[in-house]
């Protein structure tokens, strides 16, 4: 076996682009986004992985990540991604740990397929053919133009039959603006195009169930983060009363994070981020999780590192096609794919690993180090 390849190393890039327009959602707002590129090597072959987390999310890679995995072998991922858990203990996994994990846990992925040669879906073993997404962004600093021609985009241009906006502005203390901009953007889509909202944890419960109520009349069917996800009793209650699905999990860094949502009977969907969760390696896991429960999990954002794992799991719902996500993965790789018609085909290409090769020159003008 001492012909196997093995991990030589991994190195790192940070990079922060600006945002195209002014952004927020119910509870943060910000003009920026930061990019932790993680490239894993064996020989001549390489496998990218990425993270959207602070510059110190690189720090951690450097610092107590490479050294763990450089050595072993470069096909036993799973292994990789224990000892990268383990090496993290005194520095806390949730959070920025976690993401440093992701990062490099993507890429080890990428780059055990490229040795293969195969498309990371097949590697995986494919569950479907095409992965559905959603629009997202309808950020609550948007005027009413910017809003519509960013869902017609979508729903009218690119024919993706879902799309989401934020809501909950200022810590929900904008209510009437939230329901007309909801009504705004029902009107914008038109009767057949699904409509979710997120409120990022910034109602009450008593807020989230009125609000709740107002958008079950204009056709809302997902309600994300009514209140803050760390309110497990408020989630299942408001899942227990409001008739669209109750969705979160975004902000699952372990799999027991998830494991309590699902036992608290939170949500109707579980969302788990492949760039946050420990990477591949565990949101397959989190999948399992929801589907022995006969829940549906949903990936959140990053959709290019989600969409091959998204493909081999079965009770896949969809995947965030995430505005300021999608800006970024396009800009920066070839490889990008076509959200046309409202799905994805993460692997038709037959490209190996994910499909995407870093634009250095498109890159680099964004990178700070």
């Amino acid at each position: 076996m001492s012909d196997r390849p093995t991990v030589d190393g991994v190195d790192t890039a940070v990079y922060t682009v600006p945002t195209d327009a002014p952004e927020a959602d119910g509870t943060l707002a910000w003009d920026k986004t930061t990019l932790v590129l993680a490239t894993a090597r064996s020989g001549s072959a390489t496998g990218l992985g990425y993270t959207y987390a602070p510059a110190a999310t690189a720090h951690l890679v450097r610092e107590l990540l490479a050294g763990t995995v450089t050595g072993l072998p470069a096909l036993d991922v799973p292994r990789a991604n224990e000892r990268m858990c383990r090496a993290v203990r005194n520095a806390g996994q949730p959070g920025v740990a976690a993401q440093a994990i992701a990062a490099v846990d993507i890429a080890l992925w990428d780059l055990k397929a490229r040795l293969l040669g195969l498309p990371l879906v097949d590697l995986l073993g494919a569950a479907r053919d095409d992965v559905p997404v959603y629009g997202s962004g309808g950020f609550t600093t948007y005027d009413a133009g910017h809003q519509d021609r960013q869902l017609r985009g979508w729903a009218e241009d690119q024919g993706i039959p879902r799309v989401k906006i934020k809501i909950g502005e200022s810590w929900g203390s904008r209510e009437d603006r939230d329901l007309e901009r909801v009504a705004r953007a029902r009107k914008s889509v038109g009767d057949a195009v699904e409509l979710y909202v997120d409120a990022n944890g910034g109602y009450t419960g008593g807020q989230a169930a009125r609000i709740g109520d107002a958008l079950a009349d204009r056709g809302v069917t997902w309600f994300e983060e009514p209140v803050s996800s760390d309110h497990l009793t408020q989630l299942a209650d408001l899942r227990g009363r409001l008739p669209m699905d109750v969705t979160a999990g975004e902000y699952g860094y372990t799999l027991p994070y998830f494991e309590h949502m699902l036992a608290a009977g939170a949500v109707d969907c579980l969302q788990a981020d492949v760039t946050r969760c420990c990477g591949i390696t565990v949101w397959l896991r989190v999948a399992a999780l929801a589907q022995a429960r006969g829940l549906d999990v949903s990936g959140h954002c990053a959709p290019h590192a989600h969409a091959h794992a998204a493909a081999a799991v079965p009770n896949l719902r969809h995947l965030e096609w995430f505005h300021d996500h999608v800006r970024i993965e396009r800009l920066f790789f070839d490889g990008v794919l076509d959200p046309g018609g409202g799905s994805i085909a993460p692997g038709a290409d037959g490209a190996p690993g994910l499909g995407l090769s870093l634009v250095e020159e498109c890159a680099a003008p964004y990178r700070v180090e």
